[in-house]
């Protein structure tokens, strides 16, 4: 009979992290059955330790050593819960890759997330992040959200208003440590008008000869863009864009645009506010391809931090740091880390 979790003590990170840096969990708990979990929580080495939720660390920066226990959620299924005339429920468990979910529903003629395909990542740490790419952001397309709730020790299915997805953001995001994502429920539709008009999405269509073209066209043209712009983690380690696109009031923006016109500028989640594109700002500010020892910033995306082999989670957090630095001393304009940070604070 399989044990439905593995505990390991003094347990090494490198593997469970896209950066690829050095740390250690003083205990990781790898659990391939989400039923078994209240036991498992339960366990001497773990009941009333601080947690960490790891699916595969693409969106993670470890600085230091997590405290208390790592948890790797190992299930996978996916399944349609209802078809229905115009869309279908899907569900699917935490430890799933989210590129071969995106894949998988595509292959069963359901559209919508097609562009997030390649984003790295496991659906468990999809709607803590609210992913999002070329226009289109994963809560628009969640139906709920099973969650187990350590504060009431109780499993919940939250509805997209208590998650309260926001840019790059959520309840789960806002209260790290209270709840661990079991499985996701998706709306996704059999057809909804195609978004195209972002990031050259239409030009790559172009080029691959799609004049009319449908979801998966739309997926094909993303995993294009995203492998020439962003490197490969299992070649040289990264957690995708380490910086969000700052929301700034109208009235700034208008003050930055009279000064550098070029500035790229895209609507933001709240009226009267627009995001203003980072990586322009980094670029601007000289860091495009900059290396300190081995932590650096991709030659191709400015957005980008870069492990090349042995930068530690710290020198890579002191980089973003000094980026950050310049651009608030260049513009005037603050921007802030997307990954989690662990064993530092911003």
């Amino acid at each position: 009979m399989t044990t439905a979790w593995t505990l390991r003590e003094n347990a090494p990170l490198r593997a469970f992290n896209t950066f690829h840096v050095e740390a250690n969990a003083p205990w990781l708990l790898a659990l391939d059955d989400a039923a078994a979990l209240p036991q498992a929580l339960a366990l001497p080495a773990i009941a009333a330790q601080p947690l960490l939720v790891l699916g595969s660390g693409s969106n993670v920066l470890l600085a230091g050593d997590p405290e208390g226990c790592v948890l790797v959620f190992g299930n996978r299924g996916i399944d349609i819960l209802e078809h229905h005339a115009d869309h279908a429920l899907v569900r699917a468990g935490a430890g799933t890759p989210w590129h071969g979910l995106v894949m998988w529903s595509l292959e069963q003629g359901l559209s919508g997330l097609e562009n997030l395909a390649l984003i790295p990542g496991t659906v468990g740490a999809a709607p803590i992040q609210n992913i999002g790419a070329y226009g289109t952001q994963v809560g628009e397309f969640i139906h709920l959200v099973e969650a187990w709730d350590r504060e009431s020790n109780t499993l919940v299915r939250l509805t997209p208003t208590q998650c309260a997805f926001g840019y790059r953001d959520s309840v789960f995001k806002r209260e790290p440590g209270r709840w661990l994502i079991v499985a996701v429920e998706f709306r996704l539709p059999l057809l909804h008008e195609l978004r195209l008009d972002y990031a050259g999405i239409r030009e790559e269509l172009d080029a691959m000869g799609v004049a009319n073209p449908e979801a998966r066209d739309v997926a094909q043209a993303v995993i294009a863009i995203r492998r020439r712009k962003l490197p490969d983690p299992d070649v040289l380690g990264n957690a995708g864009s380490f910086f969000k696109n700052p929301q700034l009031p109208q009235e700034q923006i208008d003050t930055l645009r009279h000064q550098w016109p070029a500035l790229p500028v895209f609507p933001g989640e709240r009226e009267g506010l627009a995001k203003v594109s980072a990586a322009w700002l980094i670029e601007q500010c000289g860091w495009k391809g900059a290396r300190e020892g081995d932590a650096g910033v991709s030659p191709h995306h400015a957005l980008v931090l870069v492990n090349h082999g042995n930068a530690s989670g710290a020198e890579l957090l002191a980089l973003a740091r000094r980026i950050a630095d310049s651009v608030r001393e260049h513009f005037a304009v603050v921007i802030e880390p997307e990954p989690l940070l662990i064993g530092a604070q911003w």
